[in-house]
């Protein structure tokens, strides 16, 4: 039986970049984090350390740079994409690239009522995301958000669960639903508005959150997917990953206080993971 190379890839990963585009007075501002992965026929590298086909890593983190000024750094799925099939038709022995992009959120100072032209402030832990791939096959590109923290103080319930001789677990009828969400849609081609259609998926994503009573976090992951697909044609599927961020209610009963449902102690550990992904037939 011989021994072979399987699949591999190479690329520089976590390249942060900062671009203000300063063509006016009132700049603005893109913060990235870019990583890159090449692919293709690398066998003489990994087993003849034979390099002559290998583009450097440190080549790879410089045109993340170059192109951020040339092409400038707009919608994240534009830098990806123009990238992606950079590296695929311009450097030879590459035949697939795979982009992956989080950004992060700036929000402009507030001064006198309005925002301030050059001076901005991070708003919260929620990052977006976008990972595109360019290959012979052509170009997939999978968007999405991750660390979206919500929470609902009712509207939950937890009930009617199957129960064996290892079940503690008592039933409620009102309890605080609270997760950290992940989530990425799969787009069917390249002509989209990205961030209109970005904006509008979380929209969905946090009313639905908010407005589905909801018996189960898996139903209201069903729910939150089917509207996204029902209004969005152009989205495939959608995955999401919803960490159950337990809150129990605290026992005050020995201070000779009620709680009803009033305060809780929240537990980061260990947690329910629930995820699905919401597809078309």
């Amino acid at each position: 039986m011989g021994i072979v190379l399987g699949t591999n890839q190479y690329g520089k990963a976590e390249n942060r970049v900062v671009r203000i585009h300063r063509e006016t007075d009132r700049h603005e501002i893109r913060d990235v984090t870019v990583s890159t992965a090449l692919r293709g026929d690398f066998t003489a590298a990994h087993r003849h350390g034979d390099q002559s086909d290998v583009l450097p890593t440190d080549t790879q983190k410089n045109t993340c740079y170059a192109f951020a000024k040339s092409h400038g750094l707009g919608e994240i799925e534009d830098y990806a994409l123009a990238l992606a099939r950079h590296f695929v038709d311009d450097v030879a022995p590459v035949r697939g690239a795979r982009i992956a992009v989080d950004e992060f959120a700036w929000e402009r100072v507030p001064v006198g009522g309005t925002g301030h032209d050059h001076a901005f402030v991070r708003s919260g832990s929620e990052v977006r995301t976008t990972v595109v791939t360019v290959d012979d096959d052509g170009a997939q590109v999978v968007s999405g958000l991750r660390d979206l923290v919500l929470l609902k103080s009712t509207g939950s319930e937890f009930a009617g669960f199957l129960v064996d001789g290892y079940t503690t677990l008592a039933p409620t009828h009102d309890r605080i639903m609270s997760t950290s969400l992940v989530a990425t849609w799969t787009y069917t081609g390249t002509e989209v508005s990205w961030d209109k259609t970005w904006a509008d998926v979380r929209r969905i994503l946090l009313e639905r959150f908010a407005c589905v009573h909801s018996l189960a976090l898996q139903q209201t992951l069903w729910e939150m997917g089917k509207a996204v697909l029902e209004e969005h044609p152009e989205i495939a599927e959608v995955s999401l990953s919803a960490p159950n961020r337990h809150h129990f209610v605290v026992d005050l009963a020995p201070f000779g206080l009620e709680n009803r449902n009033e305060v809780f102690y929240a537990a980061d550990r260990p947690y329910g993971l629930i995820e699905a992904t919401v597809g078309r037939d």
